[in-house]
């Protein structure tokens, strides 16, 4: 049976409910699946924990669900882009968890793979090891990090066959593919379809770990920041961070 879908709206809001986990895949605004964020905030689920990277910026990618009132708790390493997340978050009205960047990798990863836990020297002595229990292997201290396992995981890919096996591109394979694996449910969104099955050599998250797979809205991609430089020689460069 093939995981390909021609809408996933009904299939979200049958999955999706108030008080959710949601994971969600991307850098910046690098590898977000918009078009999945756009389902959820059109279904208005709200009192939703965010599990990613960062959340996007003010309007764009998980933006939108801050700007919708649609998250009470994020777990993420990283929020200095979206100025209305951290104005909410210092007000006290969005429950923020801050984890460090390979920590919550780490922590994704593990959910993933069914570890309950595991040990690091990452955040020991720091205010994110607080409360946590630690313990001591060949004489350096460790906290314990529990791993993630979200309810709904949101994930864009480059190329998808019918069996839901995954292929990123480039920079977009930051953490689609641990959220991917985190996920209860996975919902996927794709540039592009195969009809064959994908050379195993080529598959970056095997299909076992995705449930359904919808077509990328076929949207400009975004830039995150645009930076001009000047070389010696006066040439103007123009360096983009985007998706």
């Amino acid at each position: 049976m093939s995981k390909l879908r021609d809408d996933v709206t009904g299939l979200l809001a049958e999955t999706l409910v108030d008080g959710s986990v949601v994971a969600v895949g991307g850098f910046g605004l690098c590898g977000n699946p918009f078009g999945l964020i756009e389902v959820v905030q059109r279904l208005g689920v709200r009192d939703l924990t965010v599990v990613s990277n960062n959340m996007g910026l003010d309007g764009k990618g998980l933006g939108l669900l801050i700007d919708g009132g649609q998250v009470a708790r994020v777990i993420a390493s990283y929020v200095g882009e979206n100025t209305l997340f951290a104005q909410r978050y210092l007000e006290g009205a969005i429950e923020v968890e801050f984890t460090p960047q390979g920590t919550l990798a780490e922590r994704l990863r593990a959910g993933g793979a069914g570890i309950a836990g595991f040990y690091t020297r990452t955040g020991v002595g720091t205010v994110v090891a607080e409360g946590k229990p630690h313990a001591e292997f060949d004489g350096d201290l460790y906290v314990l990090e529990r791993g993630i396992v979200a309810d709904v995981a949101l994930v864009r890919a480059h190329t998808a066959d019918p069996e839901g096996n995954l292929t990123y591109r480039r920079t977009a394979r930051n953490f689609n593919p641990l959220v991917a694996a985190a996920g209860r449910c996975t919902f996927v969104e794709a540039e592009v379809f195969r009809a064959d099955f994908t050379d195993p050599d080529l598959v970056d998250t095997p299909g076992i770990f995705v449930d359904h797979v919808v077509e990328a809205p076929p949207e400009p991609k975004p830039i995150e920041q645009r930076v001009v430089r000047r070389r010696s020689s006066g040439e103007v460069v123009r360096l983009e961070r985007g998706a």
